[in-house]
């Protein structure tokens, strides 16, 4: 009977026992971007621009204390909680989340209610897919998004009377909106994962809307029949509506006059775009709504 000698194993391609205890973690970040869409000629924004002025009032309400105060925020493991009116609820790993979906570069602008905008290089997929997974039941008219709650590692959920926000953060989308192709979850940005303070490890990017609209580090998914009270709007609703689509025409904001925005790195101001430019896209979905009203 012929003996078989076993081949010497190099040390060189020996995986690192630090690696293979974090090979889910090495995973995500090796996913491979399927395909890239551009949706501007404006110029990407610099990685440190993007990645050092955020608001995530979990962790601060100063642009710089999300990159500060975040560093101990642990995103691995992870898992999302779907619920509500669908016919595959249950607990999700992220693992389980991600691995029928191809990950996309999308190349948004993104428009703050504050009145500033920048454009950056999302890599994600379309949160239509992921939702149709789940099966929304007949009477699923709305999604209804929540944000982890830690207090333990996200500051400013600690600081309740620093903050005009009450914890956990809710978002939410009409069902249409949620399904529309532009509206991503995204998991990496600049072609690696997500930094903790731009929503670590799943956040929403809605590029028409005002940016807190795009929830970060989200926790449970729930489909609803009325539509959810989210975090600004039960906070400020005089100001802050639930639609909340980017429009130069509106007066409902804190910030008043939104017709014109600056781009973080410029000095002159520029023309605000109905939709944030993705009017051909989107606009259908308002078709007969007063967005002066429904804002």
């Amino acid at each position: 009977m012929p003996r078989f000698k076993v081949p010497a194993i190099p040390s060189s391609a020996i995986a690192p026992r630090s690696l293979y205890l974090n090979r889910r973690e090495f995973l995500l970040s090796t996913l491979i971007i399927s395909k890239r869409m551009v949706t501007t000629t404006d110029p990407v924004s610099p990685r440190e621009t993007t990645t050092t002025f955020n608001n995530f009032y979990e962790f601060g309400t100063d642009k710089a204390d999300p990159a500060k105060h975040s560093k101990t925020f642990k995103p691995r493991p992870w898992s999302v909680a779907v619920e509500g009116s669908c016919n595959k609820p249950g607990s999700y790993t992220l693992e389980d989340i991600l691995k029928p979906h191809a990950i996309e570069e999308r190349i948004y602008r993104h428009r703050c209610v504050e009145g500033w905008s920048i454009v950056v290089p999302w890599d994600g997929f379309p949160l239509g897919d992921l939702l149709k997974r789940f099966e929304p039941a007949g009477d699923a008219k709305f999604v209804e998004f929540t944000t982890v709650l830690r207090p333990e590692e996200m500051i400013g959920q600690r600081r309740r009377f620093l903050s005009p926000l009450s914890w956990p953060y809710v978002e939410g989308l009409r069902i249409d909106e949620a399904m529309h192709p532009l509206a991503i979850l995204a998991v990496g940005v600049y072609g690696e994962d997500l930094p903790n303070q731009n929503g670590a490890p799943l956040r929403l990017v809605v590029p028409w809307k005002y940016g807190f609209k795009s929830i970060k580090s989200i926790v449970k998914i729930k489909f609803v029949d009325k539509q959810p009270r989210t975090s600004w709007e039960r906070s400020v609703p005089d100001y802050y509506g639930f639609y909340s689509n980017v429009n130069p025409g509106s007066t409902n904001s804190t910030f008043r006059d939104q017709s014109t925005e600056r781009r973080l790195g410029e000095f002159f101001m520029r023309k605000t775009l109905p939709f944030n430019g993705y009017g051909d896209q989107v606009a259908g979905l308002y078709a007969g709504m007063d967005l002066r009203r429904n804002f």
